[in-house]
């Protein structure tokens, strides 16, 4: 496999990234909504304050994206939440580990973040398995946290402290 290079999403990954959110499989694991926009991801992507965009790249292709955003409000400036998709071609082969390797070393020396945060579906097990990996614990369990395929599903609130 080629090198995965991770680097600042631009314009023309707009498309690449709403193509990745689209698949049944990346979807089904986050809070999207099937059939996302061209338009809602355009501005879902224009910049924002406290919010880095993030691509994995294989051979130029995008094979992930990952938000970092970093709460903006003044006694919670420390800490960021971010969301992840990875291509699900592209699934267990250490995109993942790279996009979050690069956001962990954006946090710890760059953004003053001392405080990671994420939410994901009890049932995700290797995205909690990865999250693990790299640091982060288990802090609690939404109930019925979210509505999937007609039915509720619970989610584990995850985070990483410096």
């Amino acid at each position: 496999m080629s090198e995965i290079v991770i680097r600042h999403a631009e314009p023309k990954d707009y498309d690449a990234i709403r193509q990745i959110h689209a698949q049944p499989e990346v979807y089904h694991n986050t809070l999207q909504v099937p059939h996302p926009s061209s338009a809602m991801w355009q501005e879902r992507l224009a910049d924002q304050p406290g919010i880095k965009q993030l691509v994995a790249c294989i051979d130029d292709t995008v094979v992930g994206h990952l938000t970092i955003a970093v709460i903006q409000r003044p006694r919670r400036s420390h800490v960021a939440d971010f969301g992840i998709s990875v291509d699900a071609r592209w699934q267990n082969r250490g995109v993942a580990s790279a996009l979050l390797r690069t956001m962990i070393d954006m946090c710890d020396n760059w953004l003053r973040v001392e405080r990671i945060e994420l939410t994901v579906f009890v049932d995700n097990e290797p995205a909690v398995a990865v999250y693990k990996k790299h640091g982060f614990e288990i802090e609690g369990t939404g109930k019925k946290y979210a509505l999937r395929n007609g039915e509720y599903v619970d989610a584990y609130f995850m985070a990483r402290v410096k």
